[in-house]
This record gives structure tokens, sequence and C-alpha cells, in this order.
């Protein structure tokens, strides 16, 4: 069996697995849902659109609750702080991702087009809100989240709802809502034939432009923003105990492990590359594919640039919450980790199996035929 600090390591690279699954497969649904309206002129298109997404979105959420998982038992002082602190952040989400499934089911039972038209709005709102909420939460972990923690280890929030919309959070907000209509629109073109494929290839062009743009940007701000760095050694193996070490904060500490290991650049080098790809590529499963790339390369230059840390802290930065210092038991890890080796090659076969058997476009004609037989979205 693995030592603690590995068991620890291991846990922070399955958790940014479980991430980027999310993002790559949800993703899409949510990106997807958040242009649909737009890139659609008719309701045949609206519903073509929809049944795009239709076979896979409820399986999607295997990933989103496999990742609440993880960290309410691998790292359970994560998952109380967070909570504390993004309450209404998180209550936000949950709301929007309530009111999709509503969304999906009620749509079409009503042939009345305000009703049609203002589930349409519901389901747009609903993948954008999401996405938008996602990176403005991330964009907050560089700046440090205002807690921390008693003698006891309860953790205390020190700020407020507003106060999670610094810039620089908003910024990485709209990298996230971009790079998820990208990856939604790439996903679009692919799979959905005609004219509604040809805008959301206009789309995902657009996006990816934006998606660059601000990952740029973004990483420019970065580089002069405070960042946290523990001093001294951490205790790898030691207790998970928060309040045992000692952090200071200076400027351009989240790029020090590209600094320290110059290969990591590569990573958001691919990011840029996905991107790239999804601009110029003609082929749509090729751009789909670079959209994916893009995704994941986002995500782990983000997780590379916080690591250690998981959760800094503003106020109190030596209560910041690291891999090292947050973790449950090493028997939990062990056994969760045995768990994960079986369960997720089980989703990861399910999810292949599933895009196979829903292979090929979704056309017009399957639409109309499906509505005149009174089924689909």
């Amino acid at each position: 069996m693995f030592d603690y600090a590995t068991l620890r390591e291991i846990w922070w690279l399955l958790l940014g697995v479980l991430l980027i699954g999310f993002a790559l497969t949800d993703g899409y649904d949510l990106g997807l849902g958040a242009i649909y309206r737009f890139i659609t002129r008719d309701d045949v298109e609206r519903r073509m659109a929809l049944e795009a997404i239709e076979p896979h979105w409820e399986g999607h959420q295997v990933w989103f609750i496999l990742g609440g998982g993880a960290v309410f038992a691998a790292w359970p002082l994560l998952y109380a702080a967070s909570f504390s602190g993004f309450y209404f952040a998180m209550l936000l989400v949950l709301l929007a991702l309530i009111l999709r499934p509503v969304g999906f089911n009620f749509r079409n039972k009503v042939s009345d087009p305000r009703w049609r038209n203002a589930w349409d709005w519901a389901l747009t709102v609903a993948g954008a809100v999401p996405s938008l909420v996602f990176g403005v939460a991330f964009g907050n972990l560089f700046l440090g989240v205002p807690f921390h923690f008693t003698d006891t280890l309860r953790p205390v929030y020190d700020g407020s709802f507003f106060g999670l919309f610094h810039p620089f959070a908003l910024l990485a907000g709209v990298v996230s809502l971009a790079m998820l209509v990208m990856h939604g629109a790439s996903f679009g073109a692919m799979k959905i034939e005609g004219a509604v494929g040809d805008r959301a290839r206009r789309v995902a062009r657009g996006a990816a432009v934006i998606t660059l743009l601000t990952f740029v940007a973004a990483g420019v701000w970065l580089s002069a923003l405070p960042g946290h760095a523990i001093v001294g050694q951490a205790a790898m193996d030691g207790p998970s105990n928060p309040l045992a070490k000692q952090v200071t904060v200076q400027a351009g500490a989240w790029l020090a492990n590209q600094q320290a290991h110059p290969l990591l650049w590569l990573v958001p080098a691919l990011a840029a590359l996905g991107m790239l790809g999804v601009i110029v590529l003609r082929n749509r499963v090729a751009g789909f594919i670079s959209s994916c790339l893009a995704v994941a390369g986002v995500i782990l230059t983000a997780g590379i640039a916080l690591f250690p840390f998981l959760m800094p802290s503003s106020v109190q930065p030596a209560h910041g919450l690291t891999v090292w210092d947050a973790s449950s038991s090493a028997r939990t890890l062990g056994i969760m980790l045995f768990a994960a080796t079986v369960f997720l090659p089980l989703v990861l076969a399910y999810s292949t199996w599933a895009f196979r058997i829903m292979r090929g476009q979704v056309t017009r004609a399957h639409v109309e035929e499906q509505a005149r037989n009174g089924g689909g979205y």
C-alpha cells in the first residue's frame, strides 16, 4: 500500500480527473444549453439541439456527484470550509442544475410557443449560470477565500456573497463561460447536421478566440497577483492540521511550480494549442477533440498553479488548506482508492459505450419524425 503522503497526492490527482471529467462531459451540455437558443431559428432546430445532449446529460451528472463525494470523503476540511464560504454560490448552481431537468421534461408538455420559449430561455440560463459561477469560484481560490479556523478546527467564513465578485474572479468566470461555450458549440457542430451545426461552428470559433485571450490575460494577471507559499518543508505525512504550518504571501508565487519545473509550461501551451485547433481546423471531430484538450489544459493549469493549496485563506494565510493538511486518514484514503479503481473504470466504460451507441448526427428529418410521433424534446 502507498504511504500517507503518496495517497494524498494520488487523491489530488483523482480530484483533478473528476473535475476534468465533469468539464469534458457535462461541460458541453452546459455550453450547448447556454447558446442553443441563439443558434436555432425555429422549434424543430431547437429540438435538434436538445436532442444532441438528451441521451447523455443525466449520466454526466455522475461526474459532479463523484467530485462532491470525493471532496466530502477525501478532503473533509475542504468540504466544510468551501460549502460554508461558497454557500450562496453553490445554491445558485444547484438551483440552475435543478432547473435543467425540469426544463427538459416540461418544455414539450404544451405546444404553445410562449410556453416553449419560456423554457428555452430557462434552459439557456441553466446552462450559462453554472458555467460562469464555476469560473468565479476558481478565481477566488487564487485571491484567497476569507475564512479561518478556530482552535477546534471549526471553519469560520469572514466574507460575503458579493465579495466573491472581484475583477480577477469575474475574469476567471469569463474564461470558464467562454471555454464551456466553445466546448458545447464544438460538440454541437460535430453532432448536429445542417445550418444549426454550421452556426455552432461559428460560435465555437468565436468562443475559442475569447477563451484564448482571456486565458492569457488571466495568466498575465496571475503573475502579478499575490500568491501563497509554504515556509520551509511541508509535513507531507503529518496529521491533518492546517494550523501547524507557516505561509508567506508574495507576488508571483502562484507561478512558482511552473518556474521550478519548466516542463509544466507545456500544460497551458497545450490548452492554447487546443483553442487554436478549434479556430483553424475544418474537420469538426478534430475540432471537438481540440476543445477537449483545451478544457483539460485550462483546468490542469489552474490545478498546477494552486498546488499544494486546495483553498487558500486571504485573512489567515497560515490557515489555508493544502494537500498535506486537509485530508482524511491514510486508512480512509486507501479504502477509497480501492473503490475508485473499481468504479471509475466502470463509469468510463459506460460513458464510452453510451457515446458509441448514440453516435451519428442529429438530423432534421429524425426530429420531425419524432415530433409527428409525439416523442423527443
